[in-house]
């Protein structure tokens, strides 16, 4: 099993490659699969803003399209000029990770100096509407 800080490494090497041009708000996410492979993804900003694709969606959106369907963590980072403040998923791709995650799944919030603070999706999440809310 890989380590938290190796995640989170692979979030920061992720949000390098951001496309950010508007909000200059740039984030890095790094999926860990439960077979330990590690999928990353980073914001894709647009002009007409609608379009753009949080950190979070690219990393599952690649896994998924991977054939990948079992998820245990995930690392993010994010922040204007550094990664100095912690930087928590979006309703949307709480949502997301509510379709291929368990309550446990965990979610790493990294900072630059190297602090971690961790959830899982039930406390992101409480009350989530998932697959199981449709089936009868």
């Amino acid at each position: 099993m890989i380590d938290e800080r190796a995640l989170i490494a692979a979030a920061a090497e992720a949000r390098t490659r951001s496309y950010s041009p508007y909000s200059r708000f740039a984030v890095g996410a790094a999926l860990l699969t439960a077979s330990g492979k590690i999928y990353t993804g980073c914001n894709i900003e647009n002009a007409a803003y609608g379009p753009s694709n949080c950190a979070e969606r690219t990393a599952f959106f690649t896994a998924v399209s991977q054939g990948e369907r079992a998820f245990t963590a995930i690392a993010i980072v994010g922040g204007r000029e550094d990664w100095d403040s912690f930087c928590a998923p979006c309703g949307v791709c709480r949502q997301v990770m509510a379709e291929f995650c368990q309550d446990s799944f965990r979610i790493l919030l990294g900072r630059s100096d190297g602090a971690v603070r961790e959830f899982t999706l039930k406390e992101l999440l409480p009350m989530r509407f998932g697959p199981e809310n449709l089936q009868e």
